[in-house]
């Protein structure tokens, strides 16, 4: 029965640790990798990555954001106007987010009241 405390105590606990802070280097790595693809024009290489992070960190704003950048090269716009909509409720007050956000719909208007009314 101690041998399995001093087990648990000094193998298992330590290595749940090292483990358990593993996950956010690898979505930095992945997020770089990203930002890299999308410098080369390689879009798709970069929402692979992004997505990546995503799985990792479903609540990177950085992600979500730069996964909704992309969609928006690849004329994904509602996709791209969602993650930008998820990126803004995690941080609301990130200039850059705000900025791209605002940007897009300058840039893309979505006019939902026109095609609710078009339906009816």
């Amino acid at each position: 029965m101690i041998k399995k405390i001093l087990l648990y105590s000094f193998v298992v606990f330590p290595l749940g640790i090292l483990f358990s802070g593993c996950t956010q280097p690898l979505a930095k790595t992945q997020l770089v990798f990203g930002i890299q693809a999308a410098e080369k024009d390689l879009w798709d290489e970069a929402i692979f990555r992004w997505e990546k992070v995503l799985q990792e960190e479903p609540t990177s704003a950085a992600a979500h954001n730069n996964l909704a950048v992309a969609y928006e090269k690849k004329g994904l716009l509602k996709e791209a106007e969602k993650e930008y909509e998820v990126a803004l409720k995690l941080a609301p007050e990130n200039k850059y987010i705000k900025s791209n956000y605002q940007k897009f719909k300058e840039n893309y208007p979505i006019k939902k009241k026109n095609n609710e009314k078009k339906k009816n």
